[in-house]
């Protein structure tokens, strides 16, 4: 049944979608002055990320860690335990138990902002006068719901690309919302794409116990990303137990009883073709923008090859009123970016200055160690034929890293030959998502190299390696 608060059907913005991108810019729009409601199609808000995304992975991330610190690492630190057990049920639960106190927490700031909230799949109508119509069918099979703003903010997010050749069966063949609900660890994970959910999702069940094994099409794990960083990842991930076939291509899957196998070529030694022997394959090549049945095209909103709404500088359709953020438009899929669209957007709609710096999107894998970085990889700067410095430190010879055991990978900060100003920066080591932050602070301020070299840093920390690795542009570290 579709929720509302007072019965209005007019509004000054109607958002559909309760992802990051559309229950923040509603809140942002609501704190500017508009009366907003929010379509979501789900049962609860919070989109793909809170639901079955970025938080229930996170949580099995963090436990999945636990558990594999435990097991091989505390005997280190003298703390000895015996007979360790996994309770995976337990772990499952309390990840739904986080899922559903963020969700709560989402439908309470609606409340607080006076949002008005309809459940149900939302769809673009007629224009009536200067209002837009949408028509909100409520899951449960209620009656029709209709209505109606001036402003549209299309916030419908994405979903699991599946292969043509390997439809999602949801038990054998799965996508990353039922690798969160596994009941069982598999006794072998084949996972297709060396992508961040791959990965994320690969080194949850690895840590379990599972034999994991991941085919990557490129040559190379985390297509896009600097390619130095993703090889050290890759070298750690290998000696945790994870296999890689890389240069291979997944040409489908036979079942037979309990087991599944996989047919695939190595494309870099004559395109033989091998199998693998498992319980689950886990398709994770991307994700596709959600457009489907929105109603665009009655108003010829245009997208792109990729199926992304085109928009201008503004969120703006080619249709004045409607707009379109997060997951549906062009740039990186990620929950962070899509929240900055829609404050920003929610601003230009209240003729405020909203903006966007997509030069300082951090982007993170949450592996152990973590990926992360922010702004150009060297690759790009070498594409663009722009000069540059680069400098690295490793957490090998960091004093808080190594009171943590924790000294696998590195720093690494690109800055511009001439000027000096940071472009790019790439981490990969312990908590390396929460180290993004302050060089994604130093590139939305055009910080130096120098500027970070003469920051000073508490001792002991990680972020120390950020200092040193800003020196080290100048080759002028003094800790190794």
């Amino acid at each position: 049944m579709a929720e509302t608060t007072s019965g209005n059907t007019t509004f000054d913005l109607i958002v559909i979608g309760g992802g990051p991108g559309g229950y923040v810019a509603a809140i942002r729009a609501a704190q500017l002055g508009f009366k907003v409601a929010c379509v979501e199609k789900r049962k609860t808000l919070g989109g793909t990320c809170l639901n079955v995304g970025c938080i229930p992975s996170k949580a099995l991330l963090d436990s999945s860690e636990h558990y594999h610190f435990a097991k091989t690492k505390l005997s280190k630190h003298g703390v000895m335990i015996s007979d360790l057990k996994l309770d995976l049920a337990a772990m499952l639960k309390r990840k739904d138990a986080v899922v559903r106190q963020l969700t709560t927490g989402v439908a309470g700031l609606f409340k607080k902002n006076k949002i008005e909230s309809f459940l149900g799949h939302g769809t673009l109508g007629e224009k009536e006068g200067a209002h837009y119509s949408v028509s909100v069918k409520p899951a449960d099979g209620a009656a029709l719901l209709k209505i109606s703003a001036p402003r549209i903010l299309l916030a419908s997010g994405s979903e699991p690309a599946a292969l043509p050749f390997l439809p999602f069966d949801g038990q054998t063949v799965i996508s990353s919302t039922e690798a969160l609900e596994l009941t069982s660890v598999p006794k072998h994970l084949v996972v297709i794409g060396g992508g961040v959910i791959g990965l994320e999702l690969g080194s949850v069940w690895l840590r379990l116990g599972a034999k994991v094994t991941v085919i990557e099409f490129q040559d190379r794990i985390l297509p896009g990303m600097d390619k130095a960083t993703a090889a050290e990842l890759q070298k750690s991930l290998a000696k945790q137990g994870m296999e890689f076939r890389l240069s291979s291509k997944c040409l489908g899957a036979k079942k037979s009883g309990a087991i599944t196998l996989v047919e695939a070529e190595d494309m870099a030694n004559g395109n033989v073709k091998f199998g693998l022997e498992c319980d689950v394959v886990l398709v994770a090549t991307g994700r596709k923008p959600y457009t489907e049945n929105l109603g665009v095209e009655k108003f010829g909103i245009e997208k792109d090859k990729l199926g992304r709404v085109i928009v201008d500088s503004h969120f703006q359709t080619k249709q004045a009123g409607i707009y379109a953020i997060g997951d549906i438009i062009a740039g990186p899929m990620l929950a962070h970016k899509a929240e900055e669209e829609g404050v920003a957007c929610a601003e230009i709609m209240a003729g405020k200055h909203g903006h966007v710096n997509y030069d300082a999107i951090p982007g993170v894998v949450y592996t152990w160690p973590e990926l992360a970085s922010v702004g150009a990889s060297e690759e790009d700067l070498k594409t663009k034929g722009i000069e540059y410095k680069a400098g690295s430190f490793p957490y090998m010879a960091n004093g808080r890293a190594k009171a943590m055991d924790e000294t696998e990978g590195f720093v690494k900060i690109l800055a511009d030959a001439k000027t000096d100003r940071i472009l790019g920066a790439h981490i990969v080591g312990p908590r390396a998502a929460e180290q993004i932050a302050e060089l994604t602070a130093y590139i939305e301020f055009a910080a130096s190299a120098e500027d970070v070299a003469r920051t000073c840093h508490a001792h002991p920390t990680l972020n120390e390696t950020i200092k040193e690795a800003a020196m080290a542009v100048a080759k002028r570290q003094i800790h190794l």
